[in-house]
């Protein structure tokens, strides 16, 4: 069963989507981190192993947030990514386990010799 978002605000200075879900629960979740864990083909990718580490995102921001019947958005980058859509499901998903995902993110990144440029 989803558990439904009850508000999404954008904060477009500090590049933050707060979600607040029906359970109470509330996460801040940057635009970096939504846009390199989109859920879009192209970042996830079309079957397993397939996908791509997004890199260079940090400054990222959000331009619209677009409904998707009663179940989704459409997230709206600055950078023209604009084929996701984050089902209820994923958002909580990426609310709830932000942290353990941020850090395998890194993880992959350092592997891979690409570093961050806050």
């Amino acid at each position: 069963m989803s558990v439904h978002p009850t508000e999404i605000k954008l904060h477009q200075t500090s590049r933050i989507l707060e979600v607040a879900f029906e359970d109470g629960s509330r996460s801040q979740l940057p635009c970096e981190y939504l846009r390199v864990f989109s859920p879009s083909a192209e970042v996830r990718g079309h079957g397993p192993g397939t996908g791509t580490l997004v890199t260079g995102k940090e400054q990222v921001n959000i331009t619209a947030i677009e409904p998707v019947g009663h179940y989704a958005v459409k997230l709206v980058f600055d950078d023209g990514h604009a084929t996701g859509l984050y089902s209820w499901d994923v958002l909580y998903d990426l609310s709830v386990n932000q942290e353990s995902h941020w850090q395998d993110y890194l993880r992959r990144l350092a592997e891979t010799g690409h570093e961050r440029q806050d």
